[in-house]
């Protein structure tokens, strides 16, 4: 097991506190060239963290939100290097080196599936879109996204179900609270996104289904490697397909939904059902087996 071998001399976990503290701290750091380009001559006092952040170009400020994960890069090493002295693998994979492939097939397998909701969705209902290409800008947003993004969507799941669930498994000596605390912290962040302000407290449910689902890949595929491809696809392909006026990424995207927000049981089933058949996917591709053992047993 990648993140508690028995090779690992890990610490308490108060290190994974103050290493947390570390990994704000360059995150915040990385904030800071965005505050340079906000407009606060509309500050008021209805102004939301939103409306401010729109007041920069989408380009511009898709780059500068990507540039903030970009930061935390060298303190996950000096977290995991310098403060616990663990190799990096140990929270990444428990494979001698990264497993291309597997990000590589997931990667196609999540982003045909984007794509193809997308499309489906247009063809469906083409009153709820609108075309929003602009070659300039989509070329601009194309350069960023393919460069950036899989950095964010890196860092994220690094820091989420690689370092602090190594820290909450070795904390509890469970598995199982290891993926509940890092799942559950990791879906509830998203809750000060625009979409749950939108579509409701019931949008949170599919973060953590999704979440959850990510949470026990890592755990019976013994490495990273397929929600690294899965979170970068995701984040990709809707950066490059679709935007709204209500999300949280808004890009020059090909598509732009007018709709209405909505967040319904039908909404709820796609998450319900789309999450776990990739997980059986992937279950049955990489031939995962001992379920209870991976998912319930102690760390130690």
């Amino acid at each position: 097991m990648f993140l508690w071998d028995k090779s690992y001399n890990l610490k308490g976990f108060w290190y994974y506190v103050l290493g947390s503290f570390i990994l704000i701290l360059f995150s915040t750091i990385g904030q800071i060239p965005l505050l340079f380009f906000i407009d606060y001559d509309l500050v008021g006092l209805d102004t939301t963290s939103v409306d401010l952040l729109n007041t920069i170009p989408s380009n511009l400020r898709l780059f500068l939100i990507m540039i903030s994960f970009v930061a935390v890069l060298p303190a996950i090493w000096l977290v995991v290097r310098k403060l616990h002295d663990l190799p990096i693998m140990s929270i990444l994979s428990g494979r001698k080196s990264i497993d291309y492939k597997r990000i590589l097939f997931s990667f196609c397998l999540w982003g045909s599936i984007v794509s193809l909701m997308v499309i489906a969705g247009y063809f469906i209902s083409p009153d709820n879109y609108e075309i929003n290409f602009k070659l300039k800008e989509f070329l601009i947003l194309l350069i960023i996204a393919v460069c950036l993004i899989p950095i964010q969507t890196s860092v994220e799941e690094i820091v989420f179900r690689g370092y602090l669930m190594q820290g909450f498994g070795y904390w509890f000596n469970s598995k199982f609270m290891a993926l509940f605390m890092s799942c559950t912290v990791f879906g509830l962040l998203h809750i000060a996104n625009p979409e749950v302000t939108q579509l409701g407290n019931g949008f949170i449910f599919v973060y953590l289904i999704s979440s959850f689902i990510l949470g026990i890949t890592v755990l019976m595929d013994d490495g990273l490697e397929l929600v690294l491809g899965f979170h970068a696809a995701n984040n990709l392909f809707i950066a490059l397909l679709l935007t709204s006026d209500w999300t949280a990424l808004q890009t020059e995207s090909v598509l732009k939904d007018i709709s209405d927000p909505t967040f319904g049981i039908y909404e709820m089933l796609i998450g319900a059902i789309l999450y776990p058949a990739v997980l059986y996917i992937f279950a049955k591709k990489y031939s995962w087996t001992n379920w209870k053992e991976k998912l319930l047993s102690r760390v130690r």
